[in-house]
């Protein structure tokens, strides 16, 4: 998809020229693909096309070999009309298998290609992007049946070829018995192709229209059956609304789509008539001529079968054209995402030699996409190599947003994030991640062993280095526990594929466990300590320090046990850093620290 995805336009589908465009594109994909599966798979499929007139002049010619024209030449053998008929049959039969043995090998490299290419094209983009409810309709568009579209192209189009060239071998082929079928499969025909392709523009618009209402589907489902949100669910009885709300939404569209399902069964019907009635009368014409003597029984045999094949091949092939611009208006969602470029803009090439951790925020602005407050206004902070910087405020301060541009999850609206005197955007980001471990407030539970639940903070490193992932797991407090698993460290941990789950404090120390596993000078703890229990959280930050050693640490946390630990503790509020020092400091001369500090310790002293 490389060289395809260059020459990708977003959008939907318009005009003939977009058509053609988005055809090509599938095509060319499906042929770079697998070329030899690609030119085999045409092969059969014209192979199969041609067979059928070919056995319709061989029943012609065999019923003139038994009853030949009057004062005609004398009859051919026989036999040789038969063999010639066994010969076409094994070519249909063997161009069928052949056909559908190449489509779905074919099928399965597609598969893997746009299926990675999406996934591939999703790790380049950030995390703002995945934020923006618009660009989840995108990626779900582009991800329902990606690979199926992309290859329905390719079928879809060479059935739509086979069945014209059908098409037209038999109304050549009976044209010169009876020259008024060419006006009758066009009067028949043409109108029925222009219905269809309206019906399938309708049945693509109402999909992509739909596409949010099905996340909600799927989002319903899952607070229904998922196992973090299932014990809520039950206890709040939520599941009487959400079934509604689920079956509403689907009554909606069970309701449209019968809309267009009658719509196309009346254009069919349309169609069935004319073209039986149109067969008839041109049937009837014909042999009216074979009792005048101007055709042969062998005309007539050739004209019943190809008449009543021809209408069949009109409807088949309009089918094929129809169902093939729907699919290529699902390619068209697909190049829409692949269109899709990151927000942060700036693609930086540069790399540390020999980075030391030193952080600096230079007036940094920045405000979440769609709101209109600032999230950080005009922030200027300077962490030094190996200092511990406690983050302190209330709820929707910025603590967590400073953390996020430092790890440059996000960039900002104004100002500069400089990681040892260098601005972040001039770093690439894979030299800028490996600097950084982070302790997010939600840390991921992967479905893993223990060991790779660990080994996956630097797995190119750690997978395998059992001795490693044990001394990560010993800092985090957490290698009792997991040896105390049936397998230890090798247990699978999740409820998703085995049979062992941890507590929520379990989960986070092993997040812990999982950042000091990485390589970083830089590490940043978000709340890492929400999770766990008093004795924990006293023992984490007894041995912050020790943990920390050689590391520029930023610590966010709401409980001031990490504050009394930190170098330095940097107070923000609405956004903005009020003040900077040690935690004495702030009590002496920063009102809303010592406020928040003497509110803490109320807290602590009231009884259980």
């Amino acid at each position: 998809m490389r060289r395809a995805r260059r020459r990708a336009s977003p959008g939907r589908l318009v005009g003939s020229r977009a058509f053609l465009d988005h055809t090509r594109w599938a095509l060319r994909l499906a042929w770079e693909t697998g070329p030899g599966l690609a030119l085999g798979l045409v092969a059969a499929t014209l192979a199969r096309a041609v067979v059928p007139v070919g056995l319709a002049l061989v029943l012609r010619g065999l019923f003139d070999a038994l009853a030949p024209p009057a004062g005609g030449a004398p009859a051919r053998p026989l036999g040789g009309w038969l063999v010639l008929g066994a010969a076409l049959a094994f070519l249909q039969i063997g161009s069928a298998l052949g056909a559908k043995y190449l489509a779905r090998r074919l099928q399965d490299e597609v598969n893997i290609r746009v299926n990675t290419d999406i996934l591939e094209h999703a790790g380049r983009l950030d995390l703002a992007t995945f934020e923006d409810p618009r660009f989840l309709d995108v990626l779900d568009r582009a991800h329902h049946n990606a690979a199926g579209h992309v290859m329905q192209v390719l079928t879809g189009g060479l059935s739509a070829a086979a069945n014209l060239l059908q098409l037209v071998s038999f109304v050549a082929a009976v044209a010169v018995i009876e020259p008024v079928v060419l006006p009758a499969v066009a009067l028949v025909g043409a109108p029925y192709l222009w219905v269809q392709g309206r019906l399938a523009r309708a049945a693509h618009a109402r999909e992509r229209d739909r596409t949010t209402r099905r996340r909600w589907t799927r989002y319903f489902v899952r607070c229904l059956t998922s196992p973090q949100t299932l014990a809520e669910t039950r206890l709040l009885d939520l599941g009487p609304l959400l079934m509604e709300r689920f079956r509403r939404i689907m009554a909606e569209f069970r309701d449209a789509d019968r809309g267009l399902l009658r719509r196309r069964l009346v254009a069919g019907a349309a169609f069935a008539s004319l073209s039986v009635a149109a067969c008839f009368l041109l049937l009837w014409r014909v042999v009216s001529r074979v009792g005048a003597g101007t055709l042969t029984l062998g005309d007539l045999a050739l004209f019943g079968a190809a008449a009543l094949r021809i209408g069949t091949l009109i409807e088949e092939t309009t089918g094929s054209l129809a169902a093939s611009l729907e699919r290529v208006l699902h390619v068209a969602d697909l190049r829409e995402f692949l269109a899709v470029r990151p927000r942060m803009t700036t693609v930086g090439t540069g790399r540390l030699a020999a980075p030391r951790g030193a952080v600096t925020l230079e007036d940094v602005w920045f405000t979440y996409p769609g709101q209109g407050t600032p999230a950080l206004a005009s922030v200027s902070l300077e962490v030094r190599p190996g200092e511990l910087v406690a983050l302190v405020g209330e709820n929707g301060a910025g603590k967590s947003t400073l953390a996020k541009l430092v790890a440059r999850l996000y960039d900002p609206d104004r100002g500069r994030v400089l990681i040892d005197g260098v601005d972040a955007r001039t770093l690439t980001l894979a030299d800028l991640y490996r600097l950084i471990a982070v302790v997010t407030q939600q840390p991921a539970r992967y479905e893993a062993s223990a060991g790779d639940n660990i080994a996956y903070g630097d797995w190119r490193r750690l997978l395998g280095d059992g001795a490693l992932v044990e001394e990560a797991a010993r800092g985090a407090a957490v290698h009792d526990l997991l040896k105390s698993l049936p397998l230890g460290y090798d247990t699978m941990i999740g409820r998703m594929f085995g049979d062992h789950d941890l507590s929520g404090g379990q989960w986070q120390r092993i997040a812990i466990a999982r950042a000091l596993a990485r390589d970083a000078v830089l590490l940043v703890l978000d709340e890492p300590t929400t999770a766990l229990d008093v004795r924990a959280e006293t023992d984490l930050f007894a041995h912050l320090r020790e943990l920390a050693r050689g590391r520029t640490t930023l610590l966010i946390s709401h409980r001031f046990t990490g504050a009394l630990a930190a170098d330095r503790v940097v107070c923000l509020a609405a956004g903005r850093v009020l003040d900077q020092g040690s935690h004495q400091e702030l009590l002496g001369r920063c009102p809303p620290y010592a406020e928040l500090y003497a509110l803490h310790q109320r807290l602590r002293a009231e009884p259980a």
